[in-house]
């Protein structure tokens, strides 16, 4: 089991259509490289429902005498997810050790393969389930996500801060209009974190339908590029 690259998609604000933006970066890869997602969002898991494989449970395989979960597969697209493990109607009511112990067993315990890249869908927020993905998992990089609204942008320094002090670089973030209100604020944050790209509100993707991905062309050169890079 080889995973060359991992990568967080993340944003300390709730809301902002980063699950999607995880999907999506996902479906425009997965034809030329072998593509993974942890949905690290013990309470709130949603890769299932964008993929439409919540009605199908992870199964457990024994090798070299200890299980491991075995991805669910759609798109060609290997996923592990809790939400493909407790009841969909169901709320995680777990304390700090147990969200943690579930990320870790998550990652740590799914037979992925190999993998070009491994993207990690964090929940929103700076807490637990954070510092043990960025304490536990080698994680490579990460992508923010953020939409142009002032409370969507003040919670991504917060972000930034969080993955500054774990000396995970941040690559760049993606500006995502989940509404076609156009909020016009003009911000930038640091220098060294550039914008990606501008993802306008779009209804397929609204309806989790993610049809027509040519135009996300300049997020594929971009993650390819990624990928490619020692």
């Amino acid at each position: 089991m080889s995973i060359k690259k991992i990568l967080a998609i993340a944003s300390a604000k709730g809301g902002v259509g980063k699950s999607s933006i995880a999907a999506l970066s996902a479906l425009i890869l997965n034809k030329d490289h072998n593509i993974g997602i942890l949905d690290a969002d013990i309470y709130g898991p949603n890769q299932h429902i964008l993929f439409k494989v919540n009605d199908l449970k992870l199964k457990t395989i024994s090798k070299k005498n200890k299980n491991y979960f075995k991805p669910l597969i759609a798109n060609n697209i290997k996923i592990s997810s809790m939400g493909s493990i407790i009841e969909s109607s169901k709320a995680a009511l777990w304390r700090g050790p147990m969200l943690s112990s579930s990320i870790k067993q998550l990652m740590h315990s799914t037979d992925w393969g190999d993998l070009d890249l491994l993207i990690i869908d964090m929940p929103p927020g700076t807490g637990d389930a954070y510092l043990t993905a960025c304490k536990e998992v080698e994680i490579d990089a990460a992508i923010l996500v953020t939409t142009p609204n002032n409370l969507s942008i003040k919670d991504t320094i917060k972000s930034i801060d969080l993955f500054t002090k774990f000396k995970i670089p941040i690559i760049g973030y993606i500006e995502n209009q989940v509404s076609n209100y156009d909020d016009n604020n003009n911000y930038e944050f640091d220098p060294n974190i550039p914008k990606i790209s501008t993802i306008p509100f779009d209804e397929s993707i609204y309806n989790m339908e993610f049809n027509n991905l040519n135009k996300f062309n300049d997020l594929k050169k971009f993650l390819d590029d990624f990928i490619a890079n020692e």
